[in-house]
């Protein structure tokens, strides 16, 4: 059935409806995974929460705005993408889902996160890119085996210091940013290896040589005056990037390097671990 159609039978709580919604989804499926993305919905059809051994929910792509309590009986779901609906506030449900280890909550609304987000301790991926946050919530620096954050294209001017606190944090994704400076924090997490504050307005960069773990350093799109110096085999994307320390001048003229490898991005698809 078309996506309207969809759209307009989320509404109808009978049971009738929301099992014509899963298109005849009545059992859990034997992969334990359901994929309800791109279906307009505006409300989750509660038969979902049923499925108590289900590991995996998509439901990007949608109208969503809240979720139903019920959710709270997925005690084993690991992955649940919320991305690309129309969440204003994270729905606290979501935080008594104590085994996710990967939560997609970019393409929303949200201007902060409930306190309640400490409780997802397993929770390994957040993204939370393309929302209106203004500042790193400090709850996120409580989640103490978060990997990789992905937090670009918001309104960060800052990180908070609380952030070094996540020892197993190794990827950092911050483009579209308004990050005047390089977060000093930063420089004070020495297991990080990737770093990306592309598109920001950083006009200095400290010298990154110190950290040890570090890979890869994306900086372009800034209106910087150097190329931060790093470590022998570290990979940087940005102007003078294969200068080292300083970009080559002739003339009084600073002569930008152009790379013949594109730019290394954050993972499109969604990976799980």
């Amino acid at each position: 059935m078309g996506n309207s159609l969809k759209a307009i039978v989320a509404f109808v709580p009978s049971n009738k409806c929301q099992k014509y919604l899963l298109e005849d989804l009545e059992e859990m499926p034997v992969d334990k995974m359901v994929d309800l993305s791109g279906r307009q919905m505006r409300r989750l059809p509660v038969h979902i929460c049923s499925f108590r051994e289900l590991v995996k929910l998509y439901l990007s792509d949608n109208n969503l705005n809240h979720l139903p309590p019920e959710l709270e009986q997925l005690q084993n779901l690991q992955i649940l993408a919320l991305d690309f609906n129309n969440f204003k506030a994270l729905p606290l449900v979501v935080c008594t889902l104590k085994q996710l280890c990967i939560l997609y909550l970019g393409n929303n609304k949200l201007c902060s996160l409930p306190l309640e987000l400490r409780l997802l301790q397993n929770l390994k991926t957040l993204w939370i890119e393309s929302n209106c946050l203004q500042y790193l919530p400090e709850v996120v620096c409580e989640l103490s085996l978060l990997k990789t954050l992905h937090a670009g294209s918001n309104a960060l001017r800052t990180l908070p210091p609380q952030l070094q606190c996540l020892q197993e944090l190794r990827t950092i994704w911050l483009s579209g940013n308004l990050l005047s400076e390089f977060p000093p924090v930063l420089l004070d997490m020495p297991f990080l290896e990737v770093i990306d504050v592309d598109r920001n307005s950083i006009r200095f960069f400290p010298s990154l040589a110190h950290l040890p773990g570090l890979k890869l350093v994306i900086y372009d799109h800034n209106p910087c005056r150097n190329a931060p110096k790093v470590a022998k085999g570290v990979r940087r994307v940005g102007r003078w990037s294969e200068e080292t320390p300083e970009p080559r001048k002739r003339s009084g003229a600073v002569i930008e390097i152009t790379l013949d490898e594109k730019p290394l991005l954050p993972p499109a698809a969604k990976t799980e671990p």
